[in-house]
């Protein structure tokens, strides 16, 4: 298994360990069928929660110390499952980061559709919001409503990505107490790709629930290529 990776003239060793992060998530349900449709290249299924209904997830992070270094970064994420044990996983879609070595860097070990984009994001008065530009135009501003009633254990589900055609798994370990509540957050669709291709999911502008998790550290392992 790799243990370390050159990346621009820099090694860097696996686990890739982060020390110190904010995130916050929104869950929408979505189509089944739409969902699909972006997952199916992958021969991975979207598991369905309600009939006819998937999970997307946008969630955004602020890394201020990695090992990759600070950076910021938004992720497109569906809850999937694979093969007949249907083990459930998250199939991550779009990655949009902040900073180019941190671009090569998922793109180089873990197939990570990462692409650089300018991300701005401003936490205050109990909210967080997360607003990206990518190529000149706005992709999408989600807010967050910080904190909740609910407390829960991250589940740490098994990362898939696709690259080449090659369908490639990874296993992270998050560490730390996610406050979630029902509803609180709004997303705003801008003009870029991106945001049409969300658009042509039906993701609503209010997600189903919303979480944040302060203080969070995090390990993320090598991947390893399977079969769906």
């Amino acid at each position: 298994m790799t243990t370390s990776v050159e990346i621009q003239g820099r090694t860097v060793h696996l686990p890739v360990r982060s020390r110190d992060a904010d995130s916050w998530s929104a869950q929408f349900l979505v189509p089944a069928g739409a969902a699909q449709t972006l997952v199916a290249p992958t021969g991975l299924d979207v598991m369905r929660v309600l009939p006819r209904r998937a999970l997307a997830s946008l969630a955004f992070a602020r890394y201020r110390d990695s090992d990759l270094g600070a950076y910021d970064e938004l992720a497109l994420a569906f809850l999937v499952a694979l093969g007949r044990r249907r083990d459930a996983g998250l199939y991550v879609h779009r990655l949009p980061t902040s900073q180019p070595f941190v671009v090569d860097a998922g793109r180089t070990i873990w197939s990570y559709p990462r692409a650089l984009a300018a991300i701005d994001i401003a936490v205050a008065g109990g909210h967080a919001v997360c607003a990206i530009e990518q190529d000149g135009a706005h992709v999408l501003t989600l807010e967050v409503r910080e904190g909740g009633p609910l407390r829960l254990r991250d589940p740490n589900l098994p990362n898939y990505t696709l690259a080449d055609g090659v369908l490639r798994r990874a296993a992270w370990d998050q560490q730390g107490t996610v406050r979630a509540r029902l509803g609180g957050g709004r997303l705003i669709l801008g003009s870029h790709p991106m945001a049409d291709e969300l658009r042509a999911l039906g993701l609503p502008r209010r997600p189903l629930m919303c979480g944040t998790m302060r203080g969070m550290r995090a390990t993320f392992g090598a991947p390893a290529e399977v079969s769906p």
